[in-house]
């Protein structure tokens, strides 16, 4: 990952740290693999701050020379920082390493009646976290998203501001991040990155919130060893994210994963994506408010009052969350079938009544197995704070010319 000069538009191709598994690496000593390597190294600061260049050398088998050049080039690009010096009983002082406190980022999460802008660093922490209100009008929203954007920065003007990565409930195209499809934002034609980017003047990533969501967990370390996930984002629509192997995959043209708008029920609802009965018509937060909302009594806005209404103990609210359940359930043969995933995990407003959803979920998925056990299925926790963290990761993840065009995620040697 090479330093460049500034764009003439003031934005930089970014550098980035991409995804290791620490548990099954073997460091590869060859010239090609050197930015592996590096990232080796940056991952094991991130992870084990602080540590010193000797500990790195023996966590990660490398020589001490090959340690100290990866050092020295992480902490001129500012990724990471040295700090006190710890005097040992025998040998030589030790300068203590650790990520840059003052590198941070942007993560925007989109979503159809709001924006929720956060200012996030290296290790995860969140220095600000706002919403912001949308409009149909997109160039004033991204206007305004833009002046929230200024005003942060003069907040935090000791930090250096690396880019924004954003979450979309839609698909990019795998290289130009034109969105192609996000029917719940009907924003089809709208060049998000560009205007982004003019508003900022920061290098912007966008992708999937289901892809953003995944990149979360690998991101902070909660699938070591495991090769072949799916994440379903249960939110107004349906997505899913696809561990396959240990690469990340977005398909020929970058849809792959939206199991949501697949047709379970040719009978049932019109989509947005304008089929009927897709998968997220029976199964997303607005499939259950519908339910509940059919049964005559008073309307309920938001999942946020459904769920509400279950916890004070209303029957029909109760019933409406756990129709949402079964048909999520029951579309997971889809995924179950197609991928044979070792871990399905589940994220969104559903989570929230994991004790009364999940073992509908397992239950209607086992049922439906074609052979063999079913796979472990897991909440993933908050939405939002996994749109938010994952967004910031990707974008420390991705730089310019590193897979640019297959959204493949740097994986490990295999041992």
């Amino acid at each position: 990952m090479k330093s460049s000069a500034p764009r003439q538009n003031g934005t930089r191709p970014m550098r980035g740290i991409r995804r290791i598994d620490l548990a099954s690496v073997q460091p590869a000593s060859s010239e090609i693999a050197r930015d592996i390597n590096r990232d080796i190294i940056l991952e094991l600061i991130r992870f084990k701050q602080p540590l010193a260049r000797a500990d790195l050398s023996r966590l990660s088998g490398l020589r001490p020379s090959t340690v100290s050049k990866i050092v020295e080039q992480l902490v001129q690009e500012n990724w990471v920082q040295e700090g006190a010096v710890i005097k040992a009983a025998r040998g030589r002082p030790s300068t203590m390493l650790s990520v840059n406190s003052a590198m941070v980022t942007f993560a925007l999460d989109l979503r159809p009646d709001r924006a929720i802008l956060a200012v996030v660093d290296l290790s995860g922490r969140f220095l600000s976290r706002e919403t912001i209100p949308t409009y149909s009008d997109l160039a004033r929203t991204v206007a305004q998203i833009g002046k929230r954007m200024r005003a942060l920065r003069e907040e935090h003007s000791t930090k250096s501001f690396e880019g924004v990565g954003v979450s979309l409930p839609g698909r990019m195209h795998p290289v130009t991040q034109r969105v192609l499809l996000a029917p719940n934002m009907k924003w089809h034609d709208f060049d998000l990155k560009s205007a982004l980017e003019e508003e900022s003047g920061l290098q912007v990533e966008i992708d999937n919130d289901a892809n953003v969501c995944l990149i979360s967990e690998l991101w902070y370390g909660r699938l070591e060893g495991v090769k072949n996930v799916v994440l379903v984002a249960v939110a107004e629509g349906v997505g899913a994210a696809i561990l396959a192997g240990g690469h990340m995959q977005s398909g020929y043209n970058g849809l792959a994963g939206e199991f949501g708008h697949v047709s379970v029920d040719p009978a049932g609802p019109q989509c947005q994506c304008g089929q009927n009965g897709c998968w997220e018509m029976v199964s997303s937060s607005r499939a259950a408010i519908r339910y509940y909302n059919a049964g005559g009594r008073k309307k309920v806005q938001n999942i946020y009052e459904l769920l509400r209404q279950m916890e004070d103990g209303d029957a029909l609210a109760k019933e409406a969350v756990t129709e949402q359940a079964r048909a999520l359930g029951r579309g997971l043969r889809m995924v179950t079938a197609t991928l044979s995933p070792e871990l399905i995990l589940v994220v969104g407003d559903i989570t929230a009544a994991w004790d009364l959803c999940g073992p509908i979920i397992e239950r209607e998925m086992s049922a439906s197995m074609l052979a063999g056990d079913p796979p472990q299925l897991r909440a993933a926790g908050d939405a939002e704070l996994a749109r938010l963290s994952g967004g910031a990761a990707m974008l420390m993840q991705r730089h310019a010319g590193y897979h640019r065009s297959t959204h493949e995620r740097a994986m490990p040697i295999p041992a």
